[in-house]
């Protein structure tokens, strides 16, 4: 499976169109790529909190439509990094994950909203659904940033038949050890390869980390990326998680009492 995560960076002040027509050039680079994965509420940015809620939309609004265009486009699987929904009277923190063909496969909204310094809980309404999507290459647990802090999460996804953690984020400087060691960590704890993407720039002073990362499920860093604009690649074998886990089958000898 070859898979090319977009670190795409957030510009002060543009158009939430403009950003959405460079994030398809963007991923016009991607072309040849089984997975594409994009970072959170790219669209308009994490920290333009005053921007939430006008720029909201329903989950298959324009963004999300462009993208499927842009999928079944390309022939790729697209994770569409996250924005921000608009359902009912409430707002949530959506991504939604792509078949080859643009259809829509599944959905997630962000379950654990970012507390620290942030508006994101005052804003939108935590999602309540974890997402495991069936794919030819393998099951696709969708997470976003925050999330990562929360092993039960990823745990929850591993014994519903995850072998792959697609992880949206607009993770900021300067927490880049955590961010390294979490990414690691949900990983190879779970015996799973983890792709992440994450945004670059900064807005309203506070600066994206980057480091997008692919992760195998040995935990072992195969692509990776600094602060600036970036997309990362990384060619995974299609059977490489079973493979681990018949060679290391750590989640067999979990303790049944304790699941």
């Amino acid at each position: 499976m070859k898979i090319a995560s977009i670190q795409l960076e957030v510009k002060e002040g543009r158009a939430k169109e403009q950003t959405v027509a460079y994030a398809l050039e963007m991923m016009d680079k991607c072309r040849g790529a089984d997975l594409i994965v994009l970072p959170e509420l790219w669209n308009i940015g994490f920290f333009n909190y005053d921007r939430y809620r006008e720029d909201s939309e329903p989950a298959d609004g324009p963004t999300a439509r462009a993208v499927s265009e842009k999928a079944r486009e390309l022939g790729a699987y697209v994770y569409s990094g996250s924005f921000v929904e608009k359902r009912g009277g409430q707002y949530f923190n959506t991504g939604v994950f792509f078949g080859r063909k643009g259809e829509e496969l599944g959905r997630y909204s962000k379950i654990h909203l970012f507390s620290y310094r942030s508006r994101e809980p005052e804003l939108l309404s935590p999602g309540t659904e974890i997402a495991v999507i069936g794919t030819e290459y393998g099951k696709m647990g969708l997470s976003t940033c925050y999330d990562l802090r929360f092993p039960e999460l990823y745990r929850e996804m591993t014994s519903r038949g995850a072998t792959h953690f697609l992880v949206t984020s607009g993770w900021p400087y300067p927490r880049l050890e955590a961010w390294n060691i979490l990414n690691q960590a949900r990983a190879l704890e779970n015996t799973c390869c983890l792709i992440s993407s994450n945004a670059a720039g900064v807005q309203h002073g506070a600066r994206f980390l980057g480091h997008s990362q692919i992760v195998d499920p040995w935990g072992t860093v195969i692509a990776g990326s600094g602060y600036g604009e970036a997309i990362i690649r990384a060619d995974l074998g299609d059977d490489l998680v079973e493979k681990v886990r018949a060679e290391f089958p750590v989640l067999k000898d979990r303790a049944a009492w304790l699941m």
